[in-house]
């Protein structure tokens, strides 16, 4: 697990994150406890499920509570890792 990413925003993720108040550090526990799936053309969605939901709530442990808050929030990584957007998702992600 590699919590220290340098992640490469573009100037659209970057106004996202501003205007649904989400944190830099949201994206980190995304891409390294999230589930992933295919996108379209190369990217990824990275979001949490159940699973990777225990995983994160193993590792943050009492702050996981205050952080709940964060994580229905997904992130879109284009082929060349950098964040296409980010968002807070309003309904369950539909596996194919």
């Amino acid at each position: 697990m590699n919590l220290n990413l340098n992640l490469n925003l573009t100037d659209h993720a970057k106004k996202r994150m501003q205007q649904r108040s989400i944190p830099q550090m949201v994206l980190d526990w995304l891409i390294n406890f999230g589930q992933s799936e295919p996108a379209g053309d190369g990217a990824r969605k990275y979001f949490f499920d159940k699973t990777s939901r225990k995983n994160f709530k193993k590792y943050a442990g009492q702050l996981y509570g205050p952080l709940e808050q964060y994580l229905d929030a997904y992130v879109v990584l284009a082929s060349d890792s950098s964040v296409v957007t980010v968002a807070v998702r309003c309904e369950r992600i539909r596996r194919h």
